[in-house]
């Protein structure tokens, strides 16, 4: 089956994405095309919105799954309007909120405060711009300042990790990256020695592996299933050799990677 969804937001749409992504999952069987719909925040844009929406309805034959964060009520009215089916994931829960909490919400729309005040927004650019400079062992005199080194084989996922790590969490991360040459020996790389109690390992099935490595290096030694093997099997036989815990990464997304490894290290998100 294929069906259309739409998440529509008067900020950025990443919240109407976000959830409406999770709610979606749950129906495996059905294929959607997604379409986001940011910074719909007056009556024109809405009526814009409305039009692409009877548009899929049209072409599909079936009424459209529409995800939406609106906190003003007219503009959330012409999108009912359209005939979707829409899922109020924002205003569903602050009335409930607001009587648990003894208060009203302000409805203001969702723009997170992202000005040079907001000490989490900072620390998240900063944690950030700390995992682009400590890629693929850069900078392993920094390690000090790292909150968690990731650990791996090449394409095991500790770049986009890392980088998920630092936007989402404000966590400082550094990842290294182990070569031939760190293989060569039973010994654990000497820039990580010292860093024994931070180190995370991630490794990765070996065919998904050479699978990936084949597209950024069709038939090289470095893209084959045995090379690939080799350096996994080694690669784990030196985290347990030095107690470095680590996970397969082969079946889990970014966010559940970065989760288990969170849960596993103790290591806490910088919410505030």
């Amino acid at each position: 089956m294929k069906r259309t969804a739409f998440f529509i937001s008067d900020s950025t749409g990443i919240t109407a994405e976000v959830m409406g992504e999770a709610l979606l999952s749950h129906f495996p069987s059905i294929e959607f095309e997604r379409h986001t719909l940011p910074y719909v925040d007056c009556a024109e844009k809405a009526h814009q919105a409305v039009t692409l929406i009877q548009s899929a309805a049209a072409r599909d034959g079936e009424q459209p799954i529409i995800i939406d964060t609106l906190i003003d009520e007219p503009i959330r009215r012409i999108i009912i309007e359209s005939g979707g089916f829409c899922v109020d994931v924002i205003n569903s829960f602050l009335a409930p909120l607001g009587q648990a909490l003894n208060t009203t919400s302000s409805d203001a729309i969702g723009r997170p405060r992202i000005a040079t005040k907001n000490r989490r927004y900072n620390r998240r650019i900063e944690a950030v711009h700390f995992a682009l400079d400590n890629d693929d062992g850069g900078r392993i005199n920094r390690y000090d300042d790292a909150d968690i080194v990731l650990v791996g084989v090449s394409r095991s996922g500790k770049t986009p990790t890392c980088l998920y790590l630092a936007m989402q969490f404000g966590i400082f991360p550094a990842n290294y990256p182990i070569t031939d040459d760190d293989l060569e020996s039973t010994e654990l790389p000497k820039a990580l020695r010292q860093h024994n109690k931070k180190l995370f390992g991630l490794t990765i099935n070996p065919e998904r592996l050479a699978s990936i490595r084949n597209e950024r290096l069709a038939n090289s030694r470095y893209a084959s299933l045995r090379q690939c093997e080799r350096e996994v099997d080694e690669a784990k036989a030196m985290f347990k050799r030095y107690d470095v815990p680590f996970i397969d990464t082969t079946d889990f997304s970014i966010e559940e990677i970065s989760a288990r490894i969170l849960a596993s290290t103790g290591i806490e998100r910088q919410l505030n």
